[in-house]
């Protein structure tokens, strides 16, 4: 077993172990590189100034696929046998690439701060897209803020970016050396141990299990986009970390004609991709989840396991009668997701259990399903109010009905008194405003931040109102039309 990490940074070879395996990459890049292009401002995964890129190996094993992310709360002992590419490493020798000269030629800079994170997450867009429209260059620059440019310029810049002067980062960085040892290192188990903290990184779900076993009260990290921010803060100290990322069965995706089995492992990015073809409105869903940065790394996994009242996937799974695999040391269970939880961020996963892959069954023709966010921002915010409903019609008549609520109790809940009022009913606006005040006596919100008590019984009314109105003007099947494109970067014509 290695007693340290092997991670590439700009085309060459590091070897990290002891303290600085559990830094986040923002401060090892900064503290321990000197490479102060990545910025921290928020810590928290929100403005993008810290975004770099990183490339790992794919999944047949002969290419470096890269994503950007936040490195201000990706770990470092998350990024064994994995490529790193700062905003140095992204200049074409002793020149600017395009995208930099680009914004410097549409004054797509000001005070700077933000900057590096803008080139990365367009240099990553640019490496997967052929043809790039503003709309493309919005949705891509979601998780970079900036005070004091305005996005015209910005967005301008990477129109006039001259693509075809562009290099692959393929050509940056020849693979071929960086792949025999990448994919050697990726399968090889880590261990590492500094003061009271100790790593592990598994590369089968029997030596992840045994972990699990000998360090009942292990932390099991998946994406870290919620514990890299509680680490950030200091609400989070590490003790037995365990990151599965090494397991090749946890990164699968498996489609069939019925449902989605998601590894635990698989990002919300390719998930939002997959379920485009299987489930539209899932992925629609997922497009407003959050950044591209966050979901680069982000977890479903990690999603259901945080066990949030307003996690976002939550509720879509409750009335899709999603599943959750758990595998122990002798067995596998598969359990529905209604009795999962039992209560407050707490779920029936045993000390010596871990979520493998979850079952989520695809709506069919002629079923209906919607997924709703309620926030104060329509991009990169925590819900208020969260809400998923499936349906069946037989003609007019709603044949059944499945609705979950997040944000208006302990945990995401079903709604059965307002499902069997609705059930075998002419569908119409005033039966679905009755069943509203139905649903106001089944939840229990309580106020704080992000709304009042009222205000979330309010929308649990407002929000079945909308859905038949969404049902009468997609005539109960097809999904709803695409969101509004921007006129500029979140604000929406």
């Amino acid at each position: 077993m290695r007693n340290h990490l092997l991670i590439y940074l700009n085309g060459s070879p590091l070897r990290i172990g002891g303290d600085d395996a559990f830094l986040t990459l923002a401060e090892f890049l900064r503290r321990q590189r000197r490479l102060t292009g990545t910025k921290i401002v928020c810590a928290e995964g929100d403005c993008g100034a810290c975004a770099v890129l990183v490339g790992r190996i794919s999944a047949q094993g002969n290419r470096i696929r890269y994503a950007a992310v936040n490195s201000c709360i990706q770990l470092m002992f998350q990024l064994d046998a994995t490529h790193v590419i700062t905003v140095e490493g992204l200049k074409y020798g002793d020149e600017l690439n395009p995208i930099q000269k680009a914004m410097v030629g549409c004054h797509g800079t000001q005070c700077g701060f933000c900057t590096p994170g803008f080139v990365v997450s367009l240099c990553d867009l640019m490496q997967k897209t052929e043809r790039v429209e503003a709309h493309d260059v919005r949705r891509a620059l979601v998780g970079n803020l900036c005070r004091c440019t305005g996005y015209d310029s910005i967005v301008r810049a990477a129109m006039h970016a001259d693509r075809s002067a562009m290099k692959s980062l393929d050509e940056l960085y020849p693979p071929a050396r960086m792949l025999a040892e990448l994919r050697t290192a990726g399968s090889q188990e880590v261990g590492i141990q500094a003061g009271g903290a100790k790593f592990f990184k598994p590369v089968s779900i029997e030596s992840a299990l045994q972990f699990r076993r000998e360090n009942p009260n292990c932390l099991i990290v998946s994406g870290a986009t919620d514990l890299g921010v509680q680490r950030n803060k200091g609400t989070l100290r590490f003790g037995a970390v365990m990151h599965c990322a090494a397991i090749r069965e946890l990164g699968e995706i498996e489609m069939t004609p019925r449902d989605l089995c998601i590894g635990a492992g698989s990002t919300l990015s390719e998930l939002e991709r997959v379920s485009a073809t299987h489930n539209p409105e899932l992925s629609r869903s997922l497009a407003y989840f959050g950044s591209p940065l966050i979901k680069n790394t982000a977890t479903l996994a990690g999603n259901l396991v945080n066990g949030s009242p307003i996690g976002d996937t939550i509720p879509a799974f409750y009335v899709l009668d999603g599943e959750v695999e758990i595998a122990g040391q002798s067995s596998r269970r598969w359990v529905k997701i209604a009795e999962f939880y039992t209560g407050y961020r707490k779920t029936v996963l045993r000390s010596d259990e871990i979520v493998t892959r979850m079952r989520l069954p695809s709506p069919a023709e002629g079923e209906v399903f919607k997924i709703y966010k309620v926030s104060k921002r329509k991009d990169l915010d925590i819900s208020s109010f969260g809400a998923a409903i499936w349906m069946k019609m037989s003609g007019a008549r709603v044949e059944q009905i499945r609705i979950a609520f997040g944000g208006v109790g302990p945990m995401v809940m079903r709604l059965p008194r307002t499902e069997a009022f609705l059930s075998d009913k002419i569908g119409s606006r005033e039966l679905f405003a009755e069943a509203g005040n139905i649903a106001c006596g089944e939840v229990s919100p309580i106020s704080d931040v992000r709304g009042t008590e009222r205000y979330r019984r309010i929308l649990a009314k407002n929000i079945l109102i909308k859905f038949w109105q969404d049902v009468e003007g997609g005539n109960g099947g097809p999904p709803m039309p695409p969101e509004p494109k921007c006129d500029v970067l979140g604000v929406h014509a």
